[in-house]
């Protein structure tokens, strides 16, 4: 109401000022420079920190506790030592301990980061407060380290409010705010930011009436400031990896144990089969196989449904597209090639074939899965550099040709020769990465690269009769199971 009077009266005034015969044109251009500089000062400031996570406000924060964090027993367990020198503070003080005031966690995404951060909250007693790095930085100088600012002011006020002594700062990719000075075109804004950061962290004082923590994530460690990583700021980094075999089945029990599960449901087995998979593959994996049962009308979960989730969580969605004969006897052929060779190689190592199409693949084979490896020997990683062009040799056999199918097999070849190269496993002998001449490195990758496929050649060249009948049923069921494979191989 105030502006619209203040606006009228200088309408009138103006039409005043024309009327008495006084030029208005200085007063307007000097009125709409101030309304211009009040509209930038307003959206500068309009853009306040904002809380994108929970407070302690937030009853569903408070409610995650460790244990409902699975297949991460030694980070929880390096945060539960680190949190008890917060939890503590009397006896950290008889102890001389320096109170803790970072720690930060580092991990690939969807491990589990921030809801570690949640029950660290909740461990501790804590008010909460989320936000990420993105949040912090604008256009306009100074606007970062404003909200850097509201940021701590506004733990110490949920935390007095709701009566409680320390709040927990989390800060999803911290790598966007705490990026190696210098690094960006507008530096002067970031390097502002990231500097009121620190001076935050260096405030942090015992004798404050709210202890504030910082928790940080990041899977980008190395592009961190090393002003954030010493010692007095993020005194402890927490490594936060995708989980094991053991993690895995862990995590599932937790995302099952309220979906009701059909009897033949293993998730021992299904632990084996997601090698890789994250926490947040697991809850999809689980979310997916649910939605399956709910399309059939079932009223539990099989482990069928199970299955068809770890293609879908893996590939992508089942598309409808179905490619016309000629190809699809081909991608057929591809597929039964990759999956002889794997059988003559290693015994019982397919889990199934299929030319169902998921995501841009036309067909797959998955291998039958084994225990979490973590190295590999030069006749391990031959072996799957052969399994990899065993689909283009199975093609060049049976047709007289090949196909741009291969395409992503061949990048695979290549990536795993490149390993052996770099990991002194090839006739190169032990080499360094960088000083290694370009030439030679090529050389070296199609050497064996060529060798597999000879090898992979001379394992396919007389199995054409068997490769032709497997690919007829693969064709008519879409789908080989390993077992029926491995049938089909001794008949």
């Amino acid at each position: 109401m105030r502006r619209e009077i203040i606006l009228g009266a200088a309408i009138a005034l103006l039409v005043f000022l024309y009327a008495i015969g006084f030029d208005p044109t200085p007063v307007i251009i000097l009125g709409g420079f101030f309304i211009a500089m009040q509209f930038i000062k307003i959206n500068k400031g309009s853009k306040t920190f904002q809380v994108v996570g929970g407070t302690a406000e937030s009853e569903p924060v408070m409610t995650v506790s460790f244990a409902d964090i699975g297949g991460q027993e030694v980070a929880k367990r390096e945060l539960l030592e680190a949190l008890d020198f917060a939890k503590d503070i009397s006896k950290t003080k008889k102890l001389g301990i320096r109170p803790l005031k970072g720690i930060l966690l580092v991990g690939p995404p969807g491990t589990g980061k921030t809801m570690l951060a949640k029950a660290s909250a909740n461990y501790t007693k804590s008010a909460f407060i989320a936000t990420s790095g993105s949040e912090f930085v604008e256009m306009y100088a100074g606007v970062g380290a404003q909200r850097v600012r509201a940021l701590f002011d506004k733990a110490r006020q949920v935390a007095e409010k709701s009566g409680k002594e320390s709040a927990i700062v989390f800060i999803d990719e911290i790598d966007v705010l705490g990026g190696k000075r210098g690094q960006h075109s507008s530096h002067l804004e970031y390097d502002q930011t990231l500097n009121q950061l620190l001076v935050e962290m260096d405030g942090l004082r015992p004798s404050d009436k709210v202890r504030v923590l910082v928790l940080a994530a990041t899977n980008r460690a190395d592009l961190l400031d090393p002003a954030l990583l010493r010692p007095g700021r993020f005194d402890r980094q927490v490594q936060v990896d995708l989980p094991d075999k053991k993690g895995r089945h862990r995590i599932l029990g937790i995302h099952t144990r309220n979906k009701p599960l059909g009897a033949d449901v293993d998730l021992t087995q299904l632990a084996k089969e997601t090698y890789g998979f994250s926490g947040a593959h697991l809850e999809s994996l689980a979310n997916e196989a649910a939605i399956l049962a709910f399309r059939e009308g079932k009223d539990s979960i099989a482990m069928a449904d199970f299955k068809e989730a770890v293609d879908k969580v893996m590939m992508g969605e089942r598309l409808d597209r179905r490619p016309i004969d000629s190809e699809l006897s081909r991608v057929a052929m591809h597929e039964v090639g990759h999956a002889l060779v794997s059988e003559l190689l290693n015994p019982s190592s397919v889990a199934a074939v299929t030319v169902t199409s998921r995501g841009r693949a036309l067909g797959y084979m998955r291998p039958t899965p084994e225990d979490d490896r973590f190295l590999y020997t030069a006749a391990e990683l031959r072996d799957q550099i052969a399994v990899t062009l065993g689909g283009a040799v199975a093609e060049q056999i049976a047709f007289g040709s090949r196909s741009t199918g291969s395409a992503n097999d061949f990048e695979q070849a290549t990536r795993l020769a490149r390993q052996m190269v770099t990991a002194g496993l090839s006739q190169l002998g032990i080499v360094s990465k960088e000083d290694l001449p370009p030439d030679k490195m090529h050389n070296a990758i199609s050497e064996i690269i060529a060798e597999e496929e000879q090898r992979a050649l001379g394992l396919l060249q007389d199995k054409l009769d068997f490769m032709s009948r497997a690919q007829r049923i693969l064709i008519e069921n879409e789908r080989l199971s390993g077992e029926e494979l491995r049938t089909i191989m001794v008949a």
